[in-house]
């Protein structure tokens, strides 16, 4: 998490001062902060815990910790600092955590180095501590810009004997540039803060209670005659946090915390790229799924039913129930679960296209297109598995229905693709219907086999196809746009396959929006036909076979944007605006 989180304190003398701060480093660590030949760099200690690796190392002494006091640098200089002011002491060494599994370190010190970051951390610091306070003075607030940053600081107070009112006022405060994330982080970073805050109290509160033991501060300074506050308590204003808490080792612990805190709020949040709404074949898919599942709950329901009722089956009832499964089980394909096979035979549209020959593949995509039955007949279930499974990609995935290989005929209401092998009969009437079309696959003569399989797929090469239909498609036809354009595309060679691919899903979607307002248009706001062949004719899709393809991809719209529409408008507030 690109953050920095800081101590802050409001010290008697000098005002608002930053204590500590860690900030996430993912380049190489800044000059001072690295390990080097040079003499004022020494690695003094190491210990790994949780992942990541803790040095603590000798900086070149900074302008913020007042070895130096060039007016250049960043930082207070050493004579505006007092010992409430001061983490580290001059010389200190820094601490430094190394993450392994992200090569992300995470570094701490009094002041950020870098005189811009030290800018939004001191500006930070005295609006947490002055003008951005919750009521109570102590409890969590947000605030902060996009020039300086976005700032949670939680306020709290730390008991001291010497003090003013027998206590003294700091803050924790997590910077961010990004507000939204910060915002999200807002109940981690509370609840993770408020338990570093109760541990520094808790060990305030006992040496607070030692001291007021051995020396109560309030008698005595209620027996103390009447003298200006500062010469009062002159030497005992400014005292160190480690002082307040007894704890020679609270900066190292503070850092360990502090680099926790930054890498377990970065890792418990991911961003994705969203590409706008869901499309309509996502949403089919998503309720296909949640069928199936619920298809399965229920057939695990029955079957421990039947478990528990075996005893009371007659003999041989089992077996004559088992008979209907291979029958329904062909139909698992046509609610989603049918999976293509591994290997494919037709690798693309453009290949079927090769393959059937261009007035074979127009009459097959046009029937494909207008919702008409596609049957395959073929001894080769992968041959048809590959047909279907490229087939399909002219059409959204509400509208498809297949069966992928059948012993019988089935309707044409089951599926619009049907896979049979060659003794099944087909009946008459659909052989003669102009709303079917049938590919039958023989095995190829040596004289005639297919030039366009035999040089790139010797698996087809044996084979011979023979597109037939009722109702055959005229060459000079219009036919639908949208096929016009697909033909346009898979005849291009300057396109590739992916690009080809790609036409085609800009196709699908600009038919389907085409389909949603025809269906709103139609069955929700009940237009009268005069209105719907204006906006037929606004949407370029008057011509016949451009109407029927509208009115068979509106099968596919999903159940999900149907309802939202019907839902709104029976909403009374949709009634009161049409009104």
């Amino acid at each position: 998490m690109n953050a920095i989180v800081a101590l802050c304190h409001f010290c008697e003398l000098h005002g608002p001062r930053t204590l500590f701060c860690t900030e996430v480093l993912h380049a190489p660590l800044p000059q001072g902060a690295e390990s080097g030949d040079g003499s004022g760099q020494i690695e003094q200690a190491e210990e790994e815990e949780g992942g990541i690796q803790m040095s603590s190392r000798v900086r070149a002494h900074s302008p913020a910790e007042g070895a130096c006091t060039e007016s250049g640098s960043p930082g207070p200089k050493k004579s505006d600092m007092c010992e409430g002011c001061r983490s580290l002491a001059i010389g200190h060494p820094g601490y430094i955590s190394h993450d392994k599994e992200t090569s992300i370190k995470y570094v701490s010190h009094q002041h950020p180095n870098h005189p811009q970051l030290f800018s939004i951390v001191r500006q930070a610091c005295v609006r947490s501590l002055s003008c951005e306070v919750c009521p109570g003075r102590e409890g969590p607030i947000f605030f902060g810009d996009e020039q300086h940053g976005f700032v949670f600081s939680h306020t709290f107070f730390i008991k001291d004997s010497l003090a003013r009112g027998f206590q003294r006022w700091y803050s924790i405060i997590a910077i961010m540039m990004d507000r939204i994330y910060l915002i999200n982080s807002w109940p981690f970073l509370l609840g993770k803060i408020r338990g570093i805050i109760n541990e520094l109290q808790g060990k305030a509160l006992k040496v607070f209670e030692a001291e007021q033991f051995g020396c109560p501060q309030r008698a005595q300074r209620m027996n103390t005659a009447f003298t200006p506050f500062l010469h009062q308590r002159n030497g005992n204003a400014a005292r160190s946090l480690t002082s307040l808490t007894s704890d020679e080792n609270l900066w190292a612990c503070l850092h360990t915390s502090f680099a926790w805190l930054l890498k377990a709020c970065g890792s418990r949040l991911t961003e994705k790229l969203l590409e706008g709404a869901p499309t309509e074949d996502t949403l089919v898919q998503m309720e296909k799924l949640a069928d199936l599942e619920e298809e399965s709950e229920s057939w695990d329901n029955s079957e421990a039913e039947e478990e528990k009722g075996a005893a009371a089956v007659p003999e041989g009832a089992e077996g004559r129930e088992l008979t209907n499964c291979p029958a329904e089980s062909s139909f698992l394909s046509a609610s989603g679960s049918w999976q293509p096979p591994k290997l494919s035979v037709f690798k693309s549209l453009r290949h079927m296209r090769q393959v059937l020959g261009a007035a074979s593949f127009r009459m097959l995509a046009w029937h494909v297109l207008m919702g008409n039955q596609v049957i395959w007949k073929s001894r080769d279930v992968n041959l048809v598995h590959s047909a279907f499974e490229v087939l399909r990609t002219m059409l959204p995935v509400g509208c498809v229905r297949i069966i992928p290989y059948s012993s019988q005929y089935e309707e044409a209401y089951r599926c619009n693709f049907l896979g049979l092998s060659p003794p099944v009969p087909i009946p008459a009437h659909v052989l003669a219907s102009e709303f079917a079309v049938v590919v039958e696959v023989h095995a190829a003569t040596r004289s005639n086999l297919h030039p366009a399989g035999g040089e790139d797929d010797p698996s087809l090469s044996k084979y011979e196809f023979v597109v037939t239909s009722g109702s055959p498609v005229a060459a000079d036809r219009v036919g639908p746009t949208i096929l016009n354009k697909i033909e346009a595309a898979l005849t291009n060679q300057n396109l590739s396959v992916d690009v080809v691919d790609q036409c085609l899903i800009c196709l699908k979607e600009e038919w389907m929006n085409k389909v949603k307002v025809l269906f709103k248009f139609t069955k929700v706001d009940s237009r009268p036909k005069e209105d719907t062949q204006k906006l037929l004719s606004v949407l370029g899709a008057s011509e016949e076979d451009n109407v029927k393809l509208l009115k068979f991809w509106m099968t596919g719209l999903s159940k999900t944007y149907k309802s939202h529409l019907m839902s709104t408008v029976r909403s009374p507030t949709a009634s009161e605006s049409r009104n």
